[in-house]
């Protein structure tokens, strides 16, 4: 597989004071990072997920990537070519190869619209020939499952279901190579996150697109991706194979999250880790490792020291003084 998108050392910073209240406080740096020194690849046809607790940065760094939040340092490479720092009118070319979904698959939706001119609405924006647009709504409507009379329909007759097919269709109007997908299945009844999770799954079979998928849904990046990242303050604290990492989490805080996640089976035994607190500000970021204040295996060094990057296994990743021990192998 040839290498789709490139991240490498990326961070992202807003303003967290006005001018005025930061000269007052002698602030210097009146700024908080949202994405903090991330890199990841993403090959084509690969799912890639992001997972973490609100407010951790993933939807960021999706914007980012996307060029609809500037960033500061770092690269976003889209097939050999950097994206940061490109004009609007130079990101157009680009965008119509990386496609977005967005959370909420009603309200992202223009309820002056009909389904049909929603769909073919990125072919007016990037100024492609208007000619054929109610086939093409109708070939759009068929790839995601839905007859030709939703074309006429508005949002507010769909179904949280059928918007988000809908949403589906608007992100493959101009055949992207990527989607990135922001918490696809957010609102919908778990059959219906099935139907939805399948019908992704079908379309990147046959187009072969790459997709990255922010979620906290721990069941959807088991069954559908290949890769994960585990994102905390805005940045990645384990990162690899998807099957590794549900396996052997390494990271204390991937082990809570693995462990506070439903399991079917009740006579599963569970390691489980309680985590303390709330999470930190973003403008009050804790010294040495940011998890300490919640970790319960925090120690002297956890307090002053930040961790280093350490690796047990081929592209499975993490940053902790004290990863918690690998499991053996099952007999």
């Amino acid at each position: 597989m040839s290498r789709l998108l490139e991240i490498d050392d990326l961070r992202v910073r807003f303003r967290a004071k006005g001018g005025l209240k930061a000269l007052l406080d002698r602030d210097r740096d009146p700024f908080l990072d949202a994405v903090c020194g991330v890199s990841l690849t993403l090959d084509e046809g690969e799912t890639f997920g992001l997972v973490g607790e609100s407010g951790s940065g993933k939807t960021t760094l999706a914007r980012a990537i996307l060029g609809l939040v500037p960033s500061q340092e770092g690269g976003i490479r889209y097939r050999g070519d950097e994206l940061r720092g490109l004009s609007d009118a130079a990101f157009k070319r680009h965008r119509r190869e990386i496609a977005m979904m967005f959370q909420d698959p009603v309200g992202s939706l223009s309820p002056r619209l009909t389904v049909g001119a929603l769909i073919t609405e990125p072919f007016r924006i990037h100024g492609i020939n208007s000619a054929g647009r109610a086939a093409e709504a109708r070939r759009l409507l068929a790839m995601v499952g839905l007859s030709d009379d939703f074309a006429g329909r508005y949002p507010h007759q769909l179904s949280g279901g059928q918007a988000r097919r809908v949403g589906v269709a608007r992100a493959l109007a101009l055949a992207p190579r990527l989607i990135v997908s922001d918490e696809p299945t957010a609102g919908l009844d778990v059959s219906v996150q099935g139907e939805v999770l399948n019908l992704l799954a079908r379309l990147q079979d046959e187009l072969g697109i790459a997709i990255l998928i922010i979620t906290h849904n721990l069941n959807i990046v088991r069954h559908v991706t290949d890769r994960m990242a585990i994102m905390y303050l805005g940045r990645f604290v384990e990162r690899g194979p998807t099957e590794a990492i549900f396996a052997q989490p390494r990271h204390p805080y991937t082990h809570a999250l693995l462990a506070a996640n439903p399991e079917p089976d009740p006579d599963a035994v569970i390691d489980r880790v309680e985590l303390a607190g709330e999470v930190p500000s973003l403008i009050n970021r804790p010294a040495g490792c940011e998890f300490h204040t919640r970790c319960p295996f925090a120690r002297a060094r956890c307090r002053t020291a930040p961790p280093p990057l350490m690796s047990d296994d081929p592209g499975h990743d993490y940053t902790c003084h004290f990863p918690r021990a690998r499991q053996a192998p099952p007999r």
